[in-house]
């Protein structure tokens, strides 16, 4: 297979997360903290380098056996944009995502996402799932515009942030013939 650590689309470009991105990451999620905690479980109480160091070093040991498959989403101009992976689940594989704040709105992770996609597809996927609480709107628009399917709802699992209603919303995007 093709080497899967950098990946792109022209405009958005996905890298595999190396410890060298620490600072650059703690910095962009210390940045948004208000936008990401509403919505993300693990930026409820803060984010410092030691979380940054252990998301890099799960992130690593995760690609290494290949459960999930972590990037930097990287904007046009080389400025860090979010984070995005793809996951492995016993149906398939799972996309999820997040972005700076000020980086929303650009189309960035509905570009990362069909990346995703088709590096789902390499990997031998026959479906590619998307969950987002129900009231995130803007995420759940993201596998709209890829085409992906509502397959239904779930209950959250874990502690909330407070934006969240407890309810996943389940995308489905079946392989082609």
């Amino acid at each position: 297979m093709a080497r899967m650590d950098t990946l792109a689309d022209g405009v958005v470009t996905l890298v595999r997360w190396r410890p060298d991105h620490r600072d650059v990451q703690v910095e962009t999620v210390v940045g948004s903290l208000d936008h990401l905690a509403a919505w993300m479980p693990w930026a409820i109480d803060g984010y410092d380098q030691a979380k940054g160091d252990e998301f890099l070093a799960r992130a690593a040991a995760q690609w290494e056996s290949g459960e999930e498959y972590n990037y930097a989403i990287y904007s046009p101009d080389a400025e860090l944009a979010g984070s995005c992976g793809l996951m492995r689940r016993e149906d398939g594989w799972e996309i999820g995502y997040w972005l700076a704040k000020s980086q929303t709105g650009k189309g960035y992770v509905t570009r990362a996402s069909a990346l995703l996609v088709a590096l789902a597809w390499r990997l031998g996927a026959s479906q590619v799932l998307i969950k987002h609480d129900a009231r995130n709107v803007r995420s759940g628009a993201v596998p709209e515009r890829l085409g992906f399917a509502r397959a239904g709802e779930e209950k959250a699992e874990g502690r909330l942030p407070s934006a969240c209603s407890g309810v996943n919303v389940v995308w489905r995007l079946e392989r082609a013939g």
